[in-house]
């Protein structure tokens, strides 16, 4: 009877198996699946990469993200020397343009300094509009030497031709010169334990890592990673080594040997870089060691309230970090998509293997940021979410592209800093 029906004699009896398929749709469906295959395996060899690079990061990568540079008890390097020798002289370098909202607590503080030694502090306000010379010589008393900056010359960015005309004002007598923003609030000892780990472990530049402000919703989500991309890109430990690794600094809180800079050719030897404390780190590293390192001495009072104000602060440089060029933006830019942005997705809409490499991947970049967010005291949970924050970070850097082709690259308090020759722009 089977072939009976087989054969349409009986139609009312069903073939003992399935009729063959259609030819065109057995090649529909052959299609189908190399193209899922094909799919498959450009999934997982996204995901393999994208864990590759997490695990080179996590264990290769000089520990960057544990947070260990810290300067948690620099007291304890002090010499025997304290109780009995004359500490060296400083003087305490503060640029400052229309920082009226900040510069008394932050002047304030510096004139509080428990520094044993000789230490005076100059403001250079560079055609403030808004009384910070005033506010500053009310705040730091007989301390405080305010000078009125010169225009700006040709080829400096605005902080460093005034933080070049401090350097002129103090002249030959400090041994030591503190670089320091007119948004950072110092602790007491901050100058004395700057001071006695530069002499103490013989470096050239010591500099720390102010802890930033961190209380808006915008700041809670973007500020711990603004540290830790940092960290990534310059791992404090590799910075710190002696003789070897590159150099680096945050430019809030830089203390410089003042004959160390002399001989690295002074601060107009990086007066047009727009990332000014890392070009000044690696320049002073070719005259010896350096130190870098978090810090709660030193805090930044500067407010970043708005999801704006924070992508305004990225953007000013971020694109100057890849040298203006398109092909390293571009190259960002898929980089970033493969290591933050496809573990997540893999992880939701991959299977098996995918899947699960995917995870893996996301579990190593949410545990490599605790420990950043325990510094800045922020709830864990922030950790998963570092691929949102990445691909803000990444909408910052191509913003700073566009802000720099359409000539306001750099811009901080009106003025426009990025170097437009850089692109054969006109300037």
């Amino acid at each position: 009877m089977g072939g009976l029906a087989r054969f349409g004699v009986c139609p009312f009896l069903r073939p003992t198996h399935p009729r063959p398929l259609p030819f065109r749709e057995g090649r529909r469906r052959a299609r189908l699946f190399v193209v899922v295959g094909a799919w498959t395996v450009i999934a997982l060899g996204i995901a393999l990469l994208s864990l590759a690079i997490w695990l080179v990061l996590v264990f290769a990568r000089d520990g960057f993200w544990q947070t260990g540079e810290r300067d948690t008890s620099p007291l304890a390097l002090l010499p025997a020397w304290e109780e009995h020798a004359t500490w060296p002289s400083v003087v305490a370098i503060v640029p400052a343009r229309d920082e009226a909202d900040v510069i008394a607590r932050s002047i304030g503080s510096l004139a509080a300094q428990d520094y044993p030694g000789d230490f005076r502090i100059i403001l250079v306000d560079d055609s403030s509009s808004d009384g910070t010379a005033a506010i500053a010589r009310g705040a730091g008393g007989e301390r405080v030497q305010v000078e009125t900056g010169a225009p700006l010359a040709n080829g400096w960015t605005g902080k460093l031709w005034a933080v070049s005309q401090g350097i002129t004002a103090a002249g030959d007598v400090p041994d030591y010169l503190l670089l320091t923003d007119a948004d950072i609030a110092h602790a007491p000892d901050t100058l004395r334990t700057l001071v006695a780990r530069a002499v103490a472990e013989e470096r050239v530049l010591v500099s720390l890592m102010a802890r930033l402000r961190c209380e808006s919703l915008a700041e809670r989500a973007l500020i711990p990673a603004f540290v830790w991309f940092f960290q990534m890109l310059y791992p404090f430990a590799a910075v710190n080594r002696r003789g070897s690794g590159r150099g680096a600094a945050a430019g809030g809180v830089m203390l410089v040997e003042r004959q160390a800079l002399q001989a690295a050719g002074g601060i107009a030897a990086v007066r047009s870089a727009l990332i000014d404390d890392c070009a000044f780190g690696a320049l002073m590293k070719t005259q010896g060691p350096v130190w870098l390192g978090l810090t709660d001495r030193a805090i930044s009072i500067r407010r970043y309230d708005s999801w704006d104000s924070v992508a305004q602060m990225i953007s000013r440089s971020a694109y100057a970090q890849l040298n203006y060029s398109p092909v390293l933006l571009a190259g960002t830019t898929i980089g970033l998509a493969i290591t933050y942005l496809a573990p997540p997705l893999l992880t939701i809409f991959g299977q098996g293997a995918v899947r699960m490499t995917a995870i893996a991947a996301w579990a190593l970049m949410a545990l490599a940021f605790q420990p950043m967010l325990r510094f800045y005291r922020r709830s864990p949970l922030w950790g998963p979410a570092l691929p949102l924050i990445a691909t803000f970070y990444a909408g910052c850097t191509l913003l700073s592209a566009w802000q720099h082709v359409r000539g306001r690259g750099g811009m901080w308090k009106g003025r426009v800093q990025a170097a437009r020759h850089e692109e054969g722009l006109p300037s």
